[in-house]
């Protein structure tokens, strides 16, 4: 009978899972066992501890606007390889990579723009995806935005942006660092305009992208834990031997000090969104 048990244990330890791969989660926030289901419902955060997964561009917009009214626009924008980047000892190039994140990720470039409805409101929308290449910003992301923002100005609708990115792509060299003058450029002309411009940072928003457009919304919003600054803390810890402060460039600590307006869990903010719309939105010229 002994030997029988044994036996019986043996085949059901040795039984392969009925349970699918993917069903269940481990949150890197708390630790704890969570179902996919769970976190794809309450808009890719934790049920537990709010911890916010990473979520693509086409999710978010997903999340954010009203069922159907997307339209994307500027897609005709290719990019080019100015600089011939290549890095021999490793097998590297430009184009190479480019086009295999194209492959892997579906998406044409880092950042998707178009125009959209939050809750029945029209919106000029840009929304970045740190899958694609850490979310870098070259020429045609650059462009992208300023063409986003130009839809803003001509048709008088709110702008607003989802910012996620690594900083400045390297392999475009100066010609991606000064999209950080041209889309800061194209902020000040949505000002000049009257035409509001919301600004949400999520995790994470560094880099150039963190010292332009991202960082001069009429209203900055930040999802909770999202790493928000130009360089990161250990880079500033060598460089200037200090220690910094626990939390440092972390969404509450920025809010603390005044650089973030307010931050909001991405299951409130498509509401938040929709709320500051109704109160900034533009008045329409009148008709002569």
């Amino acid at each position: 009978m002994p030997f029988l048990k044994r036996r019986r244990f043996v085949s059901v330890i040795g039984r392969r899972s009925q349970v699918p791969d993917g069903v269940w989660l481990k949150c890197p926030g708390c630790g704890r066992s969570v179902t996919r289901v769970e976190v794809d419902s309450n808009c890719n955060v934790c049920p537990h501890c709010s911890y916010h997964y990473l979520v693509s561009a086409s999710r978010r917009i997903e999340l954010m606007v009203d069922s159907g009214s997307f339209e994307e626009r500027h897609t005709g924008i290719e990019s080019t390889d100015p600089l011939s980047f290549v890095v021999e000892e490793v097998d590297y190039s430009y184009p190479k990579k480019f086009e295999r994140t194209q492959k892997k990720s579906g998406m044409h470039e880092a950042i998707i723009t178009g125009v959209a409805k939050i809750e029945e409101a029209p919106v000029s929308l840009a929304v970045m995806d740190f899958n694609f290449m850490g979310g870098s910003m070259g020429s045609v992301v650059g462009e992208k935005i300023c063409r986003a923002a130009d839809d803003a100005v001509r048709d008088r609708i709110p702008f607003v942006t989802f910012a996620a990115s690594g900083g400045a792509r390297m392999e475009e060299g100066i010609l991606s660092l000064m999209q950080m003058a041209k889309t800061s450029d194209a902020v000040r002309a949505l000002n000049e305009a009257g035409v509001p411009y919301i600004s949400v940072l999520t995790h994470p928003t560094t880099g150039g992208v963190f010292a332009s457009f991202s960082s001069l919304g009429d209203v900055i919003l930040a999802e909770p834990g999202a790493h928000i600054g130009f360089a990161g803390p250990r880079l500033i810890e060598g460089a200037l031997r200090v220690k910094l402060p626990e939390g440092f460039q972390k969404a509450e600590y920025q809010f603390d000090n005044g650089y973030v307006d307010q931050i909001v869990g991405r299951p409130q903010l498509r509401a938040m969104l929709a709320k500051l719309i109704r109160y900034l939105a533009p008045q329409k010229a009148a008709a002569t």
